[in-house]
């Protein structure tokens, strides 16, 4: 089953329960948390008290995504009962099957996150432990940006590891994926996809949901 993850960095907090509510109305699947530090990333973003202000007031799971450096440092702060997965960057991570098994540990589970600039290469040697490869089709650090569309190759590499080795991990592909562009990364092999400007920058974000959905399910039937 293919996921929708909305990003809410591109929503408006000043009513952030509002427009997870809406998603979720439109049927999504995950929330995505991008969490940025300013340093791994030229952006300062939110941490986990505004991820935990939306407990109580949404059924999605947490899909966390951290762009930051020390990620091992702040791994149980973004547990909660309703986080799924913790991604961090192989970017980031030296002894990154520690950090994989850490996240584990908490009860969530672990992701591994490549930047557009970074070989799918880097992380062949965990892919036996991972349950998700995050694929980044923007530079990190900014909503609204254009997809890049190498992304896809990365995407198909991967899904053809994946099948070959008969190997568990979700594909994820996050940045510049709208409604024009959605089905080839589909057909890439991506199984959980990340929108956020298309999604929460639209006048009726429940509506815009359930279109992307009506795509999703379209081409997995085929």
């Amino acid at each position: 089953m293919i996921k929708l993850a909305p990003s809410i960095l591109s929503a408006d907090f000043s009513k952030l329960g509002e427009d997870v509510a809406e998603v979720e109305k439109g049927g999504a699947h995950l929330i995505h948390v991008d969490v940025m530090d300013g340093h791994f990333v030229p952006n300062i973003s939110y941490g986990a008290t505004v991820m935990k202000s939306l407990l109580g007031k949404t059924k999605m799971p947490f899909d966390v995504h951290l762009m930051i450096e020390e990620p091992q440092k702040y791994i149980d702060d973004f547990m909660t009962e309703n986080t799924e997965y913790i991604t961090v960057h192989q970017e980031t991570c030296p002894g990154i099957r520690e950090i994989i098994s850490r996240i584990k540990k908490t009860g969530a589970k672990a992701g591994v996150s490549i930047n557009p600039e970074t070989s799918e290469d880097t992380v062949m040697d965990v892919l036996d432990s991972v349950d998700m490869v995050l694929i980044m089709s923007v530079h990190p650090g900014f909503g609204g940006q254009v997809f890049i569309e190498s992304a896809l190759k990365k995407a198909e590499v991967l899904a053809e590891v994946k099948k070959k080795n008969g190997l568990s991990f979700k594909i994820e592909m996050d940045g510049g994926i709208n409604l024009l562009n959605i089905k080839k990364v589909i057909e890439s092999g991506t199984e959980i996809i990340v929108a956020g400007s298309s999604i929460f920058k639209t006048e009726n974000i429940e509506e815009t949901t359930k279109r992307f959905l009506d795509i999703m399910n379209n081409e997995e039937q085929r």
